[in-house]
């Protein structure tokens, strides 16, 4: 036949992972062409060298995912999740109305292969037909048409669909086919962020978890790291941001807390729909304000954080990047709490173990002074100690005795909070109660339960943050605030409730010295419609300027189209303003009359006596802008305290054409927006790599 040299060239193989693991039938996704080669490799050495009875595991996915030769299965690394199912493929089948091609079995594949050899080498094309046990007839007419052939009894020819009846294209190799191979990841990783997600199992408006929507915002990155970098990622000097999920909503839902199940006893059967999604979303706000699951959810984020950094150094042991934290809704409030908790160290502890204060329960409590020390309270060691405390003595005082000896109100709480860890373990050990007073235990309030002293021992109730830099204290949940691993260099808060919260707790002013003790850079991200997100700036600047946020530019570099257009409109108008106002000015001064004209008196009406920059209570107003509002040119130039350095940290994004003409319709969607916005990942990719010396 024509096109047929009888010479035969083997198949070249391509590996895939099923992403379905419950249907497998569609959900086929290529490997990249660097991780196939390499799985490619290591399975032909193993043959080879006859070790194919032997596991052996090739990294992919930025060594995110590990591949079991053997198993054929392929395993998250950093997060849960069920094991994919992993082919070398080589034959592919698709139906009239499937989207994509199937690959076939391995085995399956094997039999078609040796089929196709036979008939190239022997030029036999006469409808050489291939039978499987499923019944199913695979036809080679020619090296270029291959069908599939359903095997279906005559007398069920009427009762099948026409779609199972019709015979299904076969192609051989990725050539016959399109599939888009995904590009291959550097190996080099500039810089790691930890993403903590906002309330509820889904993050955004398709109902994604944190794992896929991490992925794509990963992906996003990776495809303007090569548009936007791609001078400098030439060179050799330059690889990626690995962007790695952190999930607390499963554990605070799960088996261990039981708090799904306590909420099910108390919800009414009605709008069943309705009070099951408020149950699993909502109500993450209340137990985040509640001291016993605030500590379950603080506890499970800051080690999980600490779990996926020690396990990402094993898996990069030549990473010398920095590490950042990006945080969703109720996650960057849950971040921002925890880092203003975090205590400096001094650059020589860094590299040390860090030591968390829920370790403290494994203290023996025998030396008065070195328990003191390991709660961060070794500043009144020699206070207490000369006043002939020890523990016993400290557990007969109230939080009021020491507020009158002018201990804070951080390190106070640190003393209860430890003298309830003890009176825990002496329960423990003896089988009494030993009230601490200011403490007050369930046997106090419920008398029946005086059989279970130990109930509460186990509840945490303090937290160990000092509000000195504060107006006026926060009002965080008294709990215990772990610390991380490593210093972060930045954190992004994405539609964050951070403003909203802080004057809520009371909070009225940061103060502009204020800045997050282990972390030099903060961001506030937020969608002008985004009905959580709250701004952060007012809160340092003064209130009489008017400080707009700081306008994210659009990935493809300029202001989206409509802005542009609603500027140009309020320019023209303010214009013809301007020009009525003038015409109007000149008419009144030729018809008016002459009079004498005095110098204004300074304090009659007018501010002439005070400096030009001044105003009362000697508070900056910009020159030149009204009602306190400030020009463009002022703005990068105006103080906004040392959260970010001494920079700006309020940045609003640009609403798309369709979201301005009803901004109450796209409110929800603006919340769930920033996991698949360029615009966002390109400010983070900028502000990460401005660090580095590495611009756009």
């Amino acid at each position: 036949m024509e096109g047929v040299t009888g010479v035969y060239e083997p198949v070249q193989h391509h590996w895939f992972h099923c992403q379905n693991p419950v249907d497998c039938r569609s959900s086929w996704i290529p490997f990249s062409r660097e991780d196939s080669l390499r799985l490619e490799e290591t399975h032909k050495h193993g043959e080879t060298s006859g070790e194919e009875e032997v596991e052996v595991v090739v990294a992919t996915e930025g060594r995110r995912f590990d591949v079991r030769l053997k198993e054929r299965r392929c395993f998250a690394v950093y997060w849960e999740q069920p094991p994919l199912e992993v082919r070398r493929c080589s034959w592919f089948h698709k139906g009239d109305k499937d989207i994509s091609y199937t690959p076939y079995p391995e085995d399956t594949s094997l039999v078609l292969e040796e089929a196709y050899m036979m008939a190239v080498k022997l030029n036999d094309w006469m409808k050489k037909k291939i039978q499987f046990p499923t019944g199913e007839t695979v036809v080679l007419h020619s090296p270029t048409l291959m069908t599939q052939q359903p095997t279906i009894p005559l007398k069920d020819c009427i009762s099948l669909p026409s779609e199972q009846s019709q015979p299904r294209m076969v192609k051989r190799g990725l050539e016959g086919i399109r599939v888009e191979l995904p590009e291959g990841e550097p190996d080099q990783v500039d810089h790691l962020v930890f993403m903590v997600h906002g309330i509820g199992p889904t993050c955004d408006i398709q109902l994604r978890g944190v794992v896929q929507c991490v992925n794509d915002f990963r992906g996003a990155s990776l495809s303007l790291l090569s548009s936007h970098f791609k001078q400098s990622q030439d060179g050799t000097h330059m690889g990626r941001v690995e962007f790695l999920p952190v999930d607390w909503h499963r554990v605070l839902h799960g088996d261990a807390t039981g708090v799904d199940d306590d909420i099910q006893r108390i919800t009414l059967p009605s709008i069943s729909r309705l009070r099951q999604f408020s149950n699993s979303t909502v109500l993450d706000l209340f137990f985040y304000n509640s001291p016993t699951y605030c500590q379950t959810i603080i506890d499970t984020v800051a080690s999980e954080i600490n779990r996926l950094h020690q396990v990402f150094l094993q898996r990069h042991p030549q990473f010398t990047g920095a590490v950042s934290l990006a945080g969703h809704s109720l996650g960057s409030l849950i971040l921002f709490d925890l880092l203003t908790n975090q205590e400096r160290r001094n650059t020589d502890e860094e590299g040390s173990s860090v030591r968390s204060p829920s370790e403290a329960t494994t203290l023996d409590f025998e030396s008065f002074e070195d328990t003191l020390r390991s709660f961060g309270l070794g500043k009144y060691v020699q206070m207490l100690t000369k006043e002939q405390m020890d523990l016993e003595s400290l557990g007969l005082c109230s939080e009021t005795f020491f507020k009158d000896l002018g201990i804070p109100l951080g390190p106070r709480k640190k003393i209860m909070y430890l003298l309830k860890r003890w009176r825990g373990q002496q329960e423990s050990r003896t089988g009494t109660s030993h009230p601490v007073p200011g403490i007050p235990g369930i046997a106090g309030m419920y008398p029946q339960v005086q059989e279970h002293p130990t109930l509460l021992s186990g509840t945490p109730s303090t937290s160990p943050v000092d509000y000195k830099y504060f107006d006026v204290g926060i009002g965080q949940v008294s709990i215990v605030y772990p610390q991380l691993a490593f210093q972060p260099q930045a954190f992004f808060a994405l539609g964050s409730p951070i403003g909203m919260f802080l004057t809520v707790r009371g909070l009225k002013r940061i103060d502009p010295k204020y800045s997050l003790p282990t972390c030099k850079s903060f961001y506030n991200i937020y969608h002008p419609f985004d009905p959580v997100a709250y701004r952060i700036e007012p809160m340092v600047v003064f209130p009489e300027l008017d400080l707009p946020p700081i306008l994210i530019p659009h990935h493809k570099g300029r202001k989206r189209m409509h802005l542009e257009l609603k500027d140009s409109l309020k320019r023209v108008s303010s214009d013809l303003l301007l020009s009525i106002s003038t015409v109007r000015g000149v008419w009144q001064t030729l018809t008016m009359l002459p009079v004498n004209t005095l110098p204004p008196v300074a304090g009659v009406g007018t501010t002439a006596a005070l400096p030009p920059q001044e105003s009362e209570g000697g508070r900056p107003v910009c020159s030149g802008a009204p009602n306190g509002t400030v020009s463009p040119t002022e703005m990068r130039n105006i103080s906004v305290g040392m959260l970010n350095g001494g920079r700006r940290f309020d940045y609003v994004l640009q609403e798309k054409p369709l979201e301005s003409f009803n901004e109450y319709l796209f409110a929800i969607q603006s919340h769930l927006c920033y996991w698949d916005s360029e615009d966002t990942v390109l400010l983070l990719l900028r502000e990460i790599y401005e660090g580095k010396g590495i611009l756009l």
